[in-house]
């Protein structure tokens, strides 16, 4: 456990997991982030209030039947491939169902990598002090053959979770330990809950000039359109689960997405090199994903096919970094 002032971070067992929790008294903010289960940041809570959607009643039952809540990282691809291969540096890798590590989506599409619920995460920071709460955890992707086999680069990843002014920062670093340049393809899927209205008076803000085109698979064609959403937008008439492009960012290079209830909102910041957004709010369910990404869906593939010119890598010995914040108001 480390302790200043105002914040603490500190390791716990929570229904026999691993878990650390991060603390802001002066903000009366708790996130907590479960190890063993993608080092998922769970429970953002303000007030007692979780930002986060968590509908598990507890983490032995979510343990038991796993499930996308709370914070998912998708890596080392986000969303779905259109087939079960991607291309990097003009090579064609294919994927291997028999390794039992693939999820298929609902048209059997490998999706969301390999990592949401690994347990390969190890904590090699932790600390508070004036300036706020982190922790800081390492998976190396390349110690494990399983992983290695469906995404033949050498890499490592340390994901810091930072807790600091009521705002709870997710940075991740990708180190290139290969002889080759990595793509970088990863994402996050964190779900968010308002509370202090039904989801159908939610009124959301895209902060995006791109509309990315999709088939009837969910796979992006290569086009895209103006943004034609009224800005904000009322989710009493909208159902999303679109790609956006082309943020609209201010001075410092950030961009912001948010929802808002009657006095609750939820914002996500993304930084410069997440310059995909993802945005799902489904009818009838009381969340909405606002999910930082670093490329479009079946970006390895669409950028093979000369469809996709913003995909970034990582030369030989390199590192990729980025953060993106979640803020939170009126809890």
């Amino acid at each position: 456990m480390s302790q200043a002032a105002n914040y603490t971070a500190r390791k716990m067992v929570v229904d026999g997991l691993d878990v650390v929790q991060l603390a802001d008294r002066a903000r009366a903010t708790e996130v907590s982030i479960a190890l063993a289960m993608g080092n998922n940041s769970y429970e953002m809570k303000i007030n007692g209030t979780n930002v986060f959607w968590m509908p598990f009643t507890n983490l032995a039952e979510w343990r038991a039947k796993p499930a996308f809540a709370g914070n998912p990282f998708l890596a080392p691809w986000a969303n779905r491939l259109s087939e079960d291969a991607f291309y990097a540096n003009g090579k064609k890798y294919l994927l291997n169902r028999g390794l039992g590590n693939i999820r298929p989506d609902s048209n059997g599409k490998a999706i969301h990598g390999l990592l949401s619920y690994s347990n390969a995460w190890k904590v090699v920071s932790l600390e508070a002090d004036d300036a706020g709460a982190h922790v800081t955890s390492r998976l190396e992707f390349y110690r494990y053959p399983d992983l290695m086999a469906q995404f033949p680069f050498a890499h490592a990843i340390e994901m810091t979770y930072r807790l600091r002014d009521g705002a709870l920062e997710v940075e991740t670093v990708i180190e290139n330990l290969a002889a080759e340049p990595m793509p970088v393809s990863i994402g996050f899927h964190p779900y968010f809950k308002i509370h202090d209205a039904p989801r159908d008076a939610w009124k959301v803000h895209l902060a995006a000039r791109e509309h990315v085109e999709l088939s009837k698979l969910l796979v992006p064609t290569g086009a895209r359109k103006p943004v034609s959403f009224p800005d904000p937008v009322s989710l009493a008439t909208t159902e999303l689960d679109d790609v956006f492009t082309n943020l609209v960012r201010g001075s410092d290079g950030r961009a912001e997405f948010w929802a808002e209830g009657v006095k609750q909102r939820v914002s996500v910041v993304y930084g410069p090199k997440y310059d995909v957004a993802v945005v799902y709010a489904p009818k009838g369910k009381d969340f909405i994903c606002f999910e930082p990404m670093a490329a479009v869906t079946n970006a390895m593939n669409l950028a093979h096919e000369g469809l996709y010119k913003e995909l970034q890598s990582i030369p030989p010995g390199g590192k990729w970094w980025e953060s993106f914040w979640v803020k939170a108001s009126g809890f």
